[in-house]
């Protein structure tokens, strides 16, 4: 009989779900495992987009004349510092006995986009996809979760939100940022006595930035 794998968002929640599933099996590194179960999880992200340069070299350099960058396709990579966890996670999401995969990542479209990055890199294939959907992590909210869980695929509309919603993060933060250095960096940088001023703007940042200029 093959395995039930549970994947949460940190690891804090995958205790509580280990907990409440009475999983008292072995620790082990980056994951729990008990006769019939596995629990494991990200540490927030695990994968994110790639710089410009890793679709070409000349992107490295901040010119206008590479600007706007917008690829027609994305690139993604593990974050270096998380890489052993994610090999963990791979392994696991991978292995020939886990038959059943539970998303307990948090509810909500970031917890969304988190998994679906690491599926998407580890490269899940043929494996049953359920997610958890809860309000709480109190034993009877993750078992009513897990007892009324919905194909993976019930969420692909919120999931496309997600991928939208960062690309359109990372083209605006990637573009503007470059844009605005190049264009008043030196002033910036010879208002501050500065040697070098890199001017960042955001989807959000540059809001907050705002309120707090007008306070």
């Amino acid at each position: 009989m093959g395995k039930v794998l549970y994947i949460a968002e940190k690891p804090s929640v995958a205790q509580e779900f280990a907990k409440a599933l009475k999983i008292n099996g072995q620790r082990k590194d980056g994951y729990l495992e008990s006769q019939d179960s596995i629990v494991t999880w990200c540490v927030g992200h695990l994968v994110t987009m790639s710089y410009p340069e890793k679709y070409d070299i000349k992107y490295k350099r901040w010119s206008f004349d590479t600007l706007p960058f917008l690829p027609r396709e994305f690139k993604y990579e593990v974050i270096p510092g998380v890489q052993k966890q994610f090999d963990i996670v791979k392994g696991l999401l991978n292995r020939p006995d886990v038959e059943t995969i539970y998303v307990c990542t948090d509810s909500g479209r970031e917890g969304e986009y988190i998994y679906r990055l690491v599926a998407q890199m580890a490269g899940v294939k043929d494996k049953k996809q359920r997610r958890v959907w809860i309000d709480s992590q109190t034993e009877e909210e993750i078992l009513r979760g897990i007892r009324e869980a919905k194909d993976l695929s019930s969420y692909d509309n919120l999931a496309n939100s997600a991928y939208l919603r960062a690309k359109e993060d990372y083209l605006m933060g990637i573009n503007f940022s470059r844009v605005l250095t190049l264009r008043y960096g030196n002033s910036v940088s010879s208002y501050l006595k500065s040697k070098y001023q890199a001017i960042a703007v955001g989807r959000v940042m540059t809001c907050v930035l705002g309120m707090v200029v007008r306070r």
